[in-house]
């Protein structure tokens, strides 16, 4: 590549203070009373919904588990992506670094959402509902449940029971905090030492990282099984794992590059974000956008060419009684939009028009939660209708994502955005017509 020393002559510098600008503040404070009002709103809508069918409380659960879904998402998904960038390299990594982990320090949020779940197990699983062969044999001779639910309970117990669920998921819990710490101290004790110390550094976070993102793989199929997958004991996906770990990159990108954008409103950002990156950023995310409905598309395509009854009946019970119309426009909304526009390099280069492409990709992961949520339940499958509890899914989902981005606020202002001993600085701060 030809070089332009005229241009490095002109190379910007970072501003003395690489602390978050002080507008954070006021994202967390908005957030709070976003949550506030979500929250009370919640409250009402049980209520009114328990006075309508007796859901009310059910919904909020199952609400509770979109928002669970979403945070966890964020901070667990977080911690992959910095793991992946520890071991990939990239300019990116600058970028995103420091947002990611005030991301992975959250975990401590999503723990305790995850402990208020624990209290809905009953409204949610028929596993915690029927914990023995004599309960699960009574409710099918009481055509509580079918034949299958049936026997699906009895195989699946050893793995699908409360004690066993409890075990694995405060398991899976420590694990995750225990990568959260390491990483995030190692971060910080990076930013003291020398540019001299770059590969050591390199290689030590490498190393943590490789076997890191196998371990968060086999935890964070564990967790959505539990947590999603379980609510239809009869449903049975390969790929089930795979398709959340995919779908967690396609969010935690897109709050990433949302929040990264927003800080460049001013320093440090302001003098690291280039277009050049932000355009990289776009390509990354598309990609996660193409192989997501890659691997959606691919599982309903298999399913739909077996044609076997004890699989067809979980997208059966998403497609009819109206739920037709919301797969349609979750396939509009998770794909073809965010598909159709990063296709643009301008949109990929515009800042505005990148904020409002994450912004909408997150409301689509959200659609998609909830069209995986909520047929699941005997009273909703191939039968969506309104009720006041499904206005939880709006409700609760804001309340806990808000409360998230107020305690993901406070951890961005507690780091200096920029890891001064990067090995992409001096790149990144080099006037963008540089290279050629």
């Amino acid at each position: 590549m030809a070089h332009d020393t005229h241009g490095a002559s002109h190379a910007k510098t970072l501003p003395a203070d690489l602390s978050a600008p002080a507008f954070v503040d006021a994202w967390r404070t908005r957030a709070l009373i976003v949550a506030a009002v979500a929250a009370a709103a919640a409250v009402i809508l049980a209520f009114l919904g328990q006075a309508q069918d007796q859901l009310g409380w059910d919904h909020f659960a199952r609400a509770w588990v979109l928002g669970l879904l979403l945070t966890f998402g964020w901070s667990v998904g977080g911690l992959a992506l910095l793991m992946v960038q520890y071991c990939s390299g990239g300019k990116y990594g600058l970028l995103l670094r420091r947002p990611l982990e005030a991301a992975t320090r959250t975990l401590p949020l999503v723990f305790a959402y995850w402990v208020i779940s624990v209290f809905f197990m009953k409204r949610l699983f028929l596993w915690a509902r029927y914990t023995n062969t004599s309960d699960t044999d009574a409710a099918w001779k009481s055509g509580l449940i079918s034949e299958m639910q049936r026997h699906c309970l009895n195989f699946k117990r050893p793995m699908l029971n409360p004690t066993t669920y409890v075990v694995v998921m405060l398991l899976c819990f420590a694990i995750w905090a225990l990568y959260t710490w390491r990483l995030n101290s190692l971060g910080l004790r990076r930013d003291h030492e020398s540019p001299d110390t770059t590969p050591f550094w390199i290689k030590k976070l490498e190393n943590i990282s490789g076997p890191g993102i196998v371990v968060y793989s086999l935890t964070m199929t564990a967790a959505v099984i539990y947590w999603c997958m379980s609510m239809d004991v009869t449903w049975f996906s390969s790929v089930y794992g795979l398709l959340f770990l995919v779908g967690q990159g396609y969010s935690v990108l897109a709050l990433s590059i949302l929040t990264s954008i927003s800080l460049s409103k001013a320093e440090p950002f302001k003098t690291i974000l280039r277009v050049t990156e932000q355009h990289d950023l776009g390509k990354l995310t598309f990609a996660f956008v193409m192989l997501n409905i890659y691997l959606a598309f691919g599982q309903f395509l298999i399913i739909w060419s077996g044609n076997l009854p004890e699989e067809i009946n979980w997208y059966l019970d998403r497609i009819r009684g109206q739920w037709g119309i919301v797969i349609t426009l979750d396939f509009i909304f998770h794909w073809v939009i965010p598909f159709s526009l990063l296709l643009s390099r301008d949109i990929k280069r515009n800042k505005k028009r990148m904020i409002r492409v994450c912004q909408w990709m997150i409301f689509a992961k959200a659609v998609d939660l909830f069209w995986l949520i909520e047929p699941n339940f005997k009273d909703a499958a191939r039968n969506l209708h309104f009720s006041w509890g499904i206005l939880e899914y709006i409700a609760v989902p804001i309340a806990m994502v808000s409360v998230w981005v107020a305690y993901y606020s406070n951890n961005l202002k507690a780091r200096a955005l920029v890891q001064t001993n990067d090995p992409h600085l001096a790149e990144i701060l080099e006037p963008e017509h540089v290279h050629a």
